[in-house]
């Protein structure tokens, strides 16, 4: 009897310090986040976090899957803010990644999502940005820090912070320039250095330019990203932040994946049509 008993009070301890090594840690991870924001010299301006919520207009109205972004307020413009994003016992932040060349659209992309149109201009000149956008998923409140690197030449030494621990990569390119689709091997290769278990999608931006393309090279042009998606291993968005188009149903897509919600992405191949494929 004694054996057993004494088997159940190891796995016990064993529990205590994996869990306390992991809450150490989250603390650690929140610390040198809060340190790189500081080092980036410009002061960034990010969504307080509001306990009051609504629905959001952008999602049609009604939630989906059981979440809804949160209301909006006015940002402020601080470097590190004193209050802890993370000090309610109900809020979850999980870190995504925006990767992909220069001018392809991804400052676009975040700020369409984020809602806040008046800080992209100070976004696009900077090598690595954070914004963060707070939705309620059964009652409780996730926030997503999402980070875009630049996309320039001094940004991959951006890639590593930019992808630590990340739960979702999107690899970004411009709908209209091919070359950027093969840019996105580059991003990969280096973004699975730091990260192998983040859930990978495929966007490509400025769908409304891309429509006016010739048909045989909108055909080939997504016949290319179809076959680099199944290479990734990710799924595919046409993407459009001039006219919203699938900009938070990436972001759905994701957060269904995480919390195993009731709602699926529905695949889409018609050309001439923003495409979604898995």
């Amino acid at each position: 009897m004694s054996q057993p008993c004494s088997k159940v009070v190891k796995l016990s301890l064993r529990k205590r310090i994996q869990c306390r090594m992991l809450i150490l840690r989250r603390w650690f991870q929140r610390v040198l986040d809060r340190l790189l924001i500081c080092s980036l010299g410009k002061p960034i301006r990010y969504r307080m976090l509001p306990h009051a919520t609504m629905t959001s207009p952008s999602l049609g109205g009604t939630p989906v899957g059981n979440f809804t972004p949160e209301q909006q307020v006015t940002p402020a413009p601080l470097v590190c803010h004193n209050r802890d994003v993370e000090s309610s016992s109900d809020l979850v932040t999980l870190k995504i990644s925006l990767l992909g060349d220069s001018q392809i659209g991804k400052t676009s992309f975040l700020v369409k999502y984020v809602g806040n149109e008046k800080e992209q201009e100070a976004l696009q000149k900077k090598e690595l940005n954070l914004m963060y956008k707070t939705l309620l998923v059964g009652g409780a409140r996730i926030s997503y820090s999402i980070w875009e690197v630049g996309g320039g030449n001094k940004s991959w030494d951006h890639i590593p912070a930019a992808c630590k621990d990340s739960v979702a990569i999107l690899f970004m390119f411009d709908l209209t320039s091919r070359c950027t689709l093969n840019g996105v091997l580059r991003w990969h290769q280096e973004a699975i250095k730091w990260n192998q278990t983040a859930i990978p999608v495929l966007i490509g931006t400025k769908f409304d330019d891309f429509i006016q393309l010739p048909i045989d090279l909108q055909w080939t042009i997504s016949s290319e990203a179809r076959a680099l998606a199944k290479a990734l291993n990710a799924t595919l968005f046409f993407s459009s932040a001039t006219y919203n188009i699938n900009v938070n149903k990436v972001f759905k897509f994701i957060t269904a994946k995480l919390f195993d919600l009731p709602w699926t992405v529905e695949r889409n191949l018609t050309m001439g049509e923003p495409m979604i494929d898995f």
